[in-house]
């Protein structure tokens, strides 16, 4: 029996130990590709590529007057150009690369070091390059339409190289870059705090700064082609599955939960606002109903991981509301002119689904759950210094920023420019000519 015992001991020490070895194997091993999320991610940057052009230009054109119709497709578009190459220059080594709290730092400038066959989890690094990239520049062309039909393009390129660079980086690499917003554990799954209340609250700065538009409030300014903001949106809440969903960085269930939440997020969003227009107004909109659609995928954005679908309706439905009331009560009442309503739906959604994220995460209510030992209130807690962090840094930055253009170029387009129209006045062509 002891003979017995004592085999047995030894028997169970070399599995122990073989599964020790094995584990550190594991461990040790190099990461492999995967076809499949390679598969998928370059559709969901490619997605996200179609969310900025044509979608968002579009979105914001037809909202524009027709004489400045041109003029915001080219501001989005060279935008999101200009702040590509950027990105590949320095902005993904600053965000993705050690640094310190608040920014990395230059190992992987001009993309050094990097080759095809360079992998990030399961997929090549140059295709997380290029996803990242997509966030990087599709978030500063949400700017354009806090300050739509006055400013001058070199004032807009000017802006958008130096807000991504100290808003925009610095954001990211505190929430997703090992920065310390995340390290706090604030849950941003794709970009509430980096993308949308980083450029909402930069759009109402700057339309504050840049002033109103000549006759805002006397005259009656409406969306000139509702037919191509209806599109454009349609565009945005088609991409946006790149976003979201790509942000998971893999083809798995993680990836199926933010599929149907940001489907649904969105659809109630739309219910919503066409509910409250409706009876506030006697009248629903197609206006309302898509910018119901932006609100609701905007604040599903950091939760889109984290909550259950019941729980991204409810996100969805409420986000709808309140954006509702900062465009139609909260601008009246404090008189800005933020052209598109960058700040009522990406800057105030943003802020809900933020907040939300904290709430609907938890088991209870259908969400993922959260990290050991943490509880709803800290979670509220944390994401709530996020925002409110957020807020104060970019508000800031982006107001010196603005100030430095002005000295250098100026902002603001001549009264004469401005009522002609930036698309002549700007770029000698016009969107329409019968």
């Amino acid at each position: 029996m002891k003979r017995f015992l004592s085999i047995s001991t030894l028997l169970g020490g070399m599995l122990a130990a073989g599964s020790c070895m094995a584990e550190e194997v594991a461990a040790e091993a190099p990461a492999v590709l995967n076809s499949g999320d390679t598969a998928w991610m370059i559709v969901a940057t490619v997605l996200v590529i179609i969310m900025a052009v044509p979608g968002l230009a579009i979105f914001y054109g037809g909202m524009a007057r027709a004489k400045n119709m041109l003029s915001v497709l080219m501001q989005v578009l060279v935008t999101f150009s200009l702040l590509s190459v950027l990105w590949a220059v320095y902005g993904y080594s600053l965000v993705f690369t050690e640094g310190n709290a608040f920014i990395g730092g230059l190992s992987k400038a001009f993309l050094a070091g990097i080759t095809p066959d360079s992998l990030e989890g399961t997929i090549p690094e140059l295709l997380f390059v290029t996803f990242q990239m997509t966030f990087a520049a599709i978030t500063p062309a949400l700017i354009v339409g806090g300050f739509a039909e006055r400013i001058k393009f070199s004032a807009v390129l000017l802006f958008m190289a130096l807000w991504m660079t100290f808003s925009y980086l610095p954001m990211a690499h505190m929430v997703w870059g090992g920065g310390w917003i995340g390290e706090m554990g604030a849950a941003d799954f794709a970009g509430g705090t980096v993308v949308h209340m980083n450029a909402g609250i930069a759009a109402l700065v700057a339309a504050v700064v840049l002033g109103k538009r000549i006759g805002f409030g006397k005259e009656a300014m409406p969306p000139h082609n509702m037919v191509l903001t209806m599109v454009g949106g349609s565009l945005l809440w088609a991409g946006w599955f790149g976003f979201n969903v790509g942000s998971e960085l893999a083809a798995d269930g993680m990836a199926g939960l933010a599929v149907v939440n940001t489907q649904l997020a969105t659809a109630a969003a739309v219910v919503g606002w066409v509910v409250v227009e409706w009876l506030s107004k006697g009248k629903p909109s197609m206006l309302g109903a898509i910018s119901g659609a932006i609100a609701g995928l905007v604040a599903i954005t950091p939760a889109c991981g984290f909550v259950g679908p019941m729980g991204a309706i409810v996100l969805g439905f409420i986000a709808s509301i309140i954006s509702y009331w900062a465009v139609t009560k909260l601008k009246n009442a404090l008189g800005y002119d933020d052209t598109m309503d960058v700040f009522g739906v990406h800057g105030v959604a943003g802020i809900i689904g933020a907040l939300g994220t904290g709430i609907f995460m938890a088991p209870s209510l259908g969400g993922v759950g959260y990290d050991e030992g943490v509880t709803m209130g800290h979670q509220f807690y944390v994401q709530a210094v996020s925002v409110g962090f957020t807020i104060v840094y970019v508000s800031i930055v982006t107001y010196i920023i603005l100030k430095v253009v002005d000295l250098l170029v100026g902002l603001r387009v001549s009264e004469e420019d401005e009522r002609e129209g930036l698309d002549t006045a700007s770029h000698g062509e016009r969107a329409y000519h019968s």
